[in-house]
């Protein structure tokens, strides 16, 4: 077969790839790019955009059981038509996945290749019958759930955040093993279309990478939705249950405790994509875990090999995908040396009310050595949030009181996810909270209070 030369070939169209493709083919280079399954990615398929999506649907139908509390009147008990729920889910994600493909398939020097592509050496790969050549090569493999080796779990039927995009009905009792930000969501969403939900996580509390006051308050809103929270289960096993469905055991506190279950899903972790590439034909370096390993620029050890997104272990959202992106570009077309150490971590936890994220936790700042300052608002003292009759929460925000510099901040309650944005782009800009507090926000708004709150900062 003939060998295509290329500048540059790209392993996926996760969040990474096909901006990539476009940058490089608007600067004339002639780009391959790769994909064996669906267009898009985790967060496109199976990840942000159907999920986000699920969880509209799920907030629609607790507000619709609220309705009276609102003055509004529905006749009859509220109900969840999970096949019209998959099919919005599917609509939008689907809509999503096509317009993705377009983009790539009217790329100015760009050819799109479907199949499964292996490294032949550090400058080919080969895609069916193809070996395709190229100086540059960028992976952009992403990643996938992994399933624990806990006793029994192979005899049973699990579901992960993938596959949990197949069901269209709302099962009966729901088991989550994994008491973190997938298993949270799901566990939300599914409770409010009407399932019974037990969360297990081994941990002593929920998300345990948060500071405990925000654990300890998700946890409490997840309960008052009916929520069974398990932490602290320990030598896990599963099975078949007497009668049919799955039952889960668990020591704790109390002993050994079995609960039983219609479905289960596992949300655990994650695992990149790195065990079929032949990658070692390439003699790129992986850590024990299979990421690749890349520098500050997201290069690998050899020379012309880039690695972006989950397959790098630099990051896992969609977000730090795209950002990657942005880095390779900087740095080969834009003569910008931007790093990966320049960003700031940032995510969100999308339960209802959302919890939006930046930079440290207050434990990771007191164990950084510095003077913290800490301040912290109730959602209950916030008028936007009253309004809306949603006042479940708090905002908390961490600074150094040396140089007034904002250090993280965790906002949980409504509008948070977008109110976290306005603490970015002040963290970005490495300008001290005194100057925020001169700003005049728009009233009634979330944000409104962030600079007030800045007036109330305590030493930690």
């Amino acid at each position: 077969m003939p060998m295509p030369a290329y500048d540059a070939i790209i392993i996926g169209t996760g969040q990474a790839g096909p901006p990539l493709a476009g940058r490089l083919g608007a600067a004339g280079q002639k780009v391959a790019i790769i994909e064996r399954n669906l267009v898009g990615g985790t967060c496109v398929n199976t990840g942000c955009t159907p999920t986000k999506t699920l969880v509209a649907s799920a907030k629609a139908a607790q507000m619709a059981r609220r309705a009276a509390e609102y003055g509004v009147v529905l006749e009859g008990a509220v109900g969840v038509d999970m096949r019209k729920v998959k099919a919005r889910a599917d609509a939008v994600s689907g809509a999503s996945r096509e317009g993705v493909t377009a983009w790539i398939e009217r790329m100015e020097n760009c050819t799109f290749h479907r199949g499964h592509a292996r490294f032949a050496d550090h400058r080919s790969v080969r895609v069916g019958g193809d070996v395709l050549t190229a100086d540059r090569i960028f992976i952009n493999v992403g990643g996938r759930a992994v399933i624990p080796d806990i006793p029994g779990i192979a005899d049973v039927p699990v579901l992960t955040n993938s596959t949990m995009m197949d069901l269209d009905v709302v099962p009966e009792h729901l088991l989550v093993i994994g008491g973190s930000y997938v298993g949270l969501e799901f566990a939300q969403a599914y409770r409010r279309f009407g399932a019974r939900v037990t969360v297990f996580e081994t941990g002593p509390r929920l998300i345990r990478r948060e500071d405990e006051d925000v654990s300890r308050a998700v946890s409490e809103i997840l309960a008052a939705e009916g929520i069974e929270i398990v932490v602290g289960a320990v030598n896990l096993t599963v099975g078949r249950a007497p009668g049919g469905g799955i039952a889960v055991s668990h020591d704790g506190p109390n002993g050994l405790r079995t609960v039983s279950g219609s479905h289960l899903l596992v949300a655990t972790g994650r695992r990149p994509n790195t065990d079929d590439l032949d990658i070692e034909k390439a003699g790129i370096a992986v850590d024990a875990h299979g990421y690749v390993i890349v520098d500050d620029a997201l290069r690998t050890n050899v020379d012309g090999i880039w690695a972006l997104g989950d397959c790098n272990g630099r990051g896992a959202f969609t977000h730090t995908s795209y950002n990657d992106f942005e880095i390779v570009a900087a740095n080969l077309l834009d003569g910008d040396p931007r790093r990966v150490t320049d960003r700031i971590p940032v995510y969100a936890l999308y339960i209802d009310p959302p919890l939006g994220r930046v930079g440290m936790s207050q434990a990771e700042a007191e164990q950084s050595g510095r003077r913290i300052l800490v301040s912290k608002r109730p959602m209950t003292r916030v008028s936007r949030a009253i309004e809306k009759g949603e006042t479940q929460g708090f905002m908390k925000l961490v600074a150094d009181a040396d140089s007034g510099e904002l250090l993280g901040a965790a906002l949980l309650g409504t509008g948070c996810d977008e109110a976290v944005h306005s603490l970015i782009d002040v963290m970005y800009a490495r300008r001290p909270y005194a100057l925020v507090r001169r700003g005049m926000h728009i009233h009634p708004t979330v944000s409104e209070l962030l600079p007030t709150m800045m007036g109330d900062f305590q030493p930690a």
